[in-house]
Parts: structure tokens; C-alpha cells; sequence
């Protein structure tokens, strides 16, 4: 089974070190995403060279407010990655105050990326879906986007295919009929598995890394198919993101002629 996690906080776990080894060991590919740019060292510490992981550099719209003035690292080591995530927005009951500054800190996010040739990035958007649209079709050369757990409605989503966004879906976001729904109105070559772990749980028990395929399984009962088909498709999504951003960051570098 080739297991996949596009979107996994690695160095939130209690035992990071451990919980990266362990992904690394079972061949997981991680899209290991963190929350500040000043975490983003530390947590690229934790893939091993030659390993299946790779580090996003993000700055979370719940931080965002507090760490705005992280943003001048962000610039400095956004040459140095090919994924940045999780940013984007969340105006939600407890962060809704601060939505006016989110939007001032992923204008400047999405504009950096742009300028430097784009990047994939990993999306929240949890409360602000439209106006976190709104912004991508602003800026569509930032990059390719991936919307992170995005439960929210058949119009909406419709809206975001056809912006060309992907999708990462995990296996606790399918435990609501409102996650089913979601999930059954997006495209199917444009959805990707992840965990959200250590955030993600079901039972009492945090999901890890890859989650042993579960998220193959969920889906394979929603699409009404087998769990081999669920995984070949969504591997072959994975492979399509990937190819096209290593290309892209080919073409980043500078020409030796």
C-alpha cells in the first residue's frame, strides 16, 4: 500500500523525532506542514536524508496575528522549499477578530509566492472558505492549491475545481455527514489523502502519519468501490501534484548558461 499524508503537523506530535522515524521506516510519504516560520528548521530536522518527507514552511492564520512579523523570515527561506502550508485563513468564533490581519499576512504569503515562481501550498479555510477563494483567484500564480479539510459546500466547492484547487482529505473529516458530502462533490483526480495529526483523532486515539491507509478505506465505502482503487487514484493524483512541482522548481533554479 503506498500511503500518503499531505498534510501532517510531525513536529506537534509528543515524540516528534520518534513519530518522523517511525513514518520514515513505513515509507510514508509526509507533507510534514508547520504552524511558524521559526519552527520550520527544527521540524525539516526531523526527515533524514533520503527520506519520504518533506517540510512545508507555513505560517497558521490562528498565529497570524502574533507572528505577522515572522513574515520577514518567511521571505528568507521561501527560496529554500518547494511546498509552503499551512497558511491561508479562519474565521472561526475564536479568530475572527483577527481575520482582517490574516488577509494582510496571505495577501503578502501568496504575493512572495508568485514572485518567486510559485510553490504548492497546503490551505486552511476553516469559516472563510469564500473569502479564501476570493484571494486564490486573485493570485493564481502563486502556485497550486491544496485545501486542507475543506468542508464546505457542493457551490463552493464547485467554485474551487474550477479554480483548479486540489483537495486533502482524511479520514476523521469523514466522520460527518457534512465531511461525506464534501468529499462526494469533489473532482476525484484532484483529491489527496492526508491525517492533520496530531490534531485528528477518532476515539480518543491520534491519527499518525499515513494512518495505515484508512483514508483509502473511508473514501472506498463514500465512492462505493474498493480500497485498491481508491488508492491507486489517489496515488496517481499525488504523483501528477508532485511532478509538477519539481518541475517547477526546476525551473527555479538558475541557468547555468
Amino acid at each position: 500500500m503506498a500511503l500518503i499524508d499531505f498534510h501532517c503537523h510531525l513536529d506537534l506530535y509528543p515524540d516528534p523525532a520518534a513519530t518522523a522515524q517511525k513514518a520514515d521506516d513505513e515509507g510514508v510519504y509526509v507533507l510534514s506542514v508547520t504552524t511558524t516560520p521559526t519552527a520550520f528548521v527544527g521540524t525539516a530536522a526531523l526527515a533524514r536524508p533520503g527520506s519520504r518527507i518533506r517540510t512545508a514552511l507555513g505560517l497558521h492564520p490562528e498565529l497570524a496575528a502574533l507572528r505577522r512579523h515572522e513574515l520577514v523570515l518567511f521571505k528568507e527561506l521561501l527560496p529554500k522549499v518547494d511546498y509552503v502550508g499551512e497558511v491561508g485563513l479562519d474565521g472561526s468564533k475564536p479568530h475572527k477578530s483577527t481575520l482582517n490581519i490574516q488577509a494582510e499576512v496571505l495577501h503578502e504569503i501568496l504575493d512572495l509566492c508568485a514572485a518567486s515562481g510559485g510553490r504548492t501550498i497546503s490551505l486552511h479555510s476553516r469559516g472563510a472558505s469564500e473569502m479564501l477563494l476570493d484571494m486564490l483567484e486573485f493570485e493564481p500564480r502563486a502556485g497550486r492549491f491544496v485545501l486542507h479539510w475543506f468542508s464546505t459546500g457542493q457551490m463552493t466547492i464547485e467554485r474551487a475545481s474550477r479554480l483548479g484547487c486540489w483537495f486533502s482529505v482524511g479520514s476523521s473529516m469523514l466522520l460527518s455527514k457534512s465531511g461525506r458530502e464534501a468529499v462526494s462533490a469533489m473532482p476525484r483526480d484532484r483529491i489527496l489523502p492526508e491525517t492533520d495529526g496530531p490534531f485528528a483523532m477518532h476515539n480518543g486515539i491520534v491519527r499518525e502519519p499515513g494512518d495505515q491507509g484508512r483514508v483509502y478505506q473511508a473514501v472506498a465505502e463514500l465512492w462505493g468501490c474498493g480500497s485498491a482503487e481508491v488508492e491507486a487514484t489517489m496515488t496517481r493524483n499525488f504523483r501528477r501534484l508532485v511532478e509538477a512541482s519539481q518541475r517547477n522548481s526546476q525551473e527555479r533554479l538558475p541557468s547555468n548558461t
